[in-house]
């Protein structure tokens, strides 16, 4: 019975893991296996130690919640992944179609722009066959002929 062992040590009463030892009064008594928790009446869980005495009850408590909640969103991520490969497939497939849209606008954009060039190119040519018929246009191998008054 875990009562032999109160007013001894923790770490003999914790030996047998159906004990719970308790810093309160230091006694060693039965883990009440029917309900989770020890109640508070029987001990304080900031008192209590099960499984090793260099963390109490609490502290051991809120560790397990963290890893299992851990373990849980990791487990839950991977079933998302293994469940539903047709949904990461769809996200591939979007980002690639994203990216093929924007090389189709950066192509359109780059054939706007030298069709832009062309029609400028063409204006300035009709421009200067108009200067020309009028003689307005420079001579292109002397820029600086000179103004004759008549």
């Amino acid at each position: 019975a875990c009562s032999a062992f109160s007013q001894k040590s923790c770490d003999e009463c914790l030996k047998n893991v159906s004990c719970l030892w308790c810093y309160t009064n230091n006694t060693c008594i039965d883990y009440p296996v029917r309900s989770i928790l020890p109640p508070s009446s029987l001990c304080s869980l900031s008192n209590a130690r099960w499984g090793v005495c260099w963390i109490n009850f609490e502290a051991l408590i809120i560790a397990m919640a963290v890893v299992a909640g851990l373990i849980l969103l990791n487990s839950g991520s991977l079933a998302i992944k293994l469940l539903f490969p047709p949904l990461m497939l769809s996200f591939t497939h979007f980002s690639s179609r994203l990216d093929e849209e924007e090389e189709q606008l950066a192509r359109k954009r780059e054939e706007r722009r030298l069709q832009s060039l062309q029609r400028k190119h063409e204006r300035k040519l009709k421009h200067d066959e108009i200067r020309k018929k009028y003689g307005l246009l420079q001579d292109s191998d002397n820029p600086y002929s000179r103004f004759e008054n008549e």
